[in-house]
C-alpha cells in the first residue's frame, strides 16, 4: 500500500470514529508523514481519539500541552491527559506523569508521587522510567539514597540502549558511587552515549580527556573533539569548556570569546565572568569596559564572587 493510500485509509476510518485511526492520523500530521506537518491538525485528531479513551492519544495530547505544540503550553492540561492514560496502564504516560510530579509541573512537586508512577512504568519495562527511577535512587529523592539500586535500574535501561542511562553509568564510575572508582569504565560508558549524539556524555567525555587520569591518558585533541560535538548541539557547559580550551590552551581569544558568549547567553555564570574579562582586557575582541560590567553583573547576580570583585574594582577606578 502506498503512503498516500495508507493516509486515505486512516482518514476514512478516523472520520467514522475509529480511535486508533484518529490517533495514527494525529501522528501522521505531527510528523509530516506524506502530508504537510500540521500541529493543529494533529491536535484535532488526538483529541477525538483521546475523548474516546484511547490511551496513546491521551498521552500524545498530554505531550503536546506540555510542550505547547499546536496548543497553548499548559502543564495542568498535560497532567490531566497523562493521568487519564496512566490510569489505563499506559507506561509512557505513567513515566511522563512521574516526571511532572518530580519537577512540579502542573502539580505540586512530590518526589514520592513521582516514584510511584515511575515504578508502575518500570514494571512494564519502560526504559525512560527505569533511568528516571535510577536517578531518584542516586539522588535520594522520594526514596532513600541507594547507589546499588540506582545502578540496577540504569543497567536495565542500558540493556535497551538508553543513552541517558549510559551517561549516568559513566558518572557512577567516574565518582565511585556504589562501585570502585574507575575512570576507564567511566569513559567506556560515556563513549557509548556520546557516539549516539548524547550532548552531556560528549561534554563529560571531553572533560575526562582534558584532565586525564591513570586509566585515561590526557588528550587535548580528543577533548576538543567531544566538547565541540556537544557545543554545536547548544550544550552550555561544553560551550564554556570550549572557551576555556581556546583561552588557556590554544590561546585563541577571539574563538574563546565566541564560545564564552554562547554559554553566557544561556546563563552560565562562569562564562559570563570570563566573557566579561575578555571584554575588559580587550583580548581577541574590542575592549569594552561597559559591556564587561554588564556581564560581570549578570554573573554576580548568580553569586559569582570573582565577578563581584571585578565590578567593585571597576567602581573604584
Amino acid at each position: 500500500m502506498s503512503n498516500e493510500a495508507e493516509i486515505k485509509l486512516y482518514r476514512t476510518l478516523a472520520e467514522t470514529g475509529d480511535a486508533s485511526a484518529q490517533n495514527r492520523l494525529g501522528l501522521i500530521y505531527q510528523n509530516g508523514e506524506g502530508v504537510p506537518q500540521d500541529d493543529a491538525e494533529a491536535i484535532k485528531w488526538y483529541l477525538k481519539a483521546a475523548e474516546q479513551g484511547h490511551a496513546d492519544a491521551q498521552n500524545n495530547l498530554g505531550r503536546r500541552y506540555k510542550n505547547g505544540e499546536g496548543v497553548p503550553q499548559d502543564d495542568a492540561e498535560a497532567v490531566k491527559w497523562y493521568l487519564k492514560a496512566a490510569e489505563k496502564g499506559d507506561a509512557a504516560a505513567q513515566n511522563n506523569l512521574g516526571w511532572m510530579y518530580q519537577n512540579g509541573r502542573g502539580v505540586p512537586q512530590d518526589d514520592a508521587e513521582a516514584v510511584k508512577w515511575y515504578l508502575k512504568a518500570v514494571e512494564q519495562g519502560h526504559a525512560d522510567a527505569q533511568n528516571n527511577l535510577g536517578l531518584m535512587y542516586q539522588n535520594g529523592k522520594g526514596v532513600p539514597q541507594d547507589y546499588a539500586e540506582a545502578i540496577k535500574w540504569y543497567l536495565k535501561a542500558v540493556e535497551k540502549g538508553h543513552t541517558d542511562a549510559q551517561n549516568n553509568m559513566g558518572w557512577i564510575y567516574q565518582n565511585g558511587k556504589g562501585v570502585l572508582q574507575d575512570d576507564a569504565k567511566a569513559v567506556k560508558w560515556y563513549l557509548k552515549a556520546a557516539e549516539k549524539g548524547h550532548a552531556d556524555a560528549q561534554n563529560n567525555l571531553g572533560f575526562m580527556y582534558q584532565n586525564g587520569s591513570i586509566g585515561v591518558p590526557q588528550d587535548y585533541a580528543k577533548a576538543v573533539k567531544w566538547y565541540l560535538k556537544a557545543a554545536e548541539q547548544g550544550h552550555a557547559y561544553a560551550q564554556y569548556n570550549m572557551g576555556l580550551i581556546y583561552s588557556s590552551g590554544l590561546q585563541d581569544y577571539a574563538e574563546a570569546a565566541r564560545w564564552f558568549l554562547k554559554s553566557a547567553e544561556q546563563g552560565i555564570a562562569d562564562a559570563q565572568f570570563n566573557f566579561g574579562l575578555i571584554l575588559e582586557e580587550g583580548r581577541g575582541v574590542q575592549q569594552d569596559s561597559d559591556s564587561a560590567a554588564v556581564w560581570y553583573s549578570e554573573a554576580a547576580q548568580q553569586g559569582h564572587a570573582d565577578a563581584q570583585l571585578r565590578l567593585d574594582k571597576m567602581k573604584d577606578k
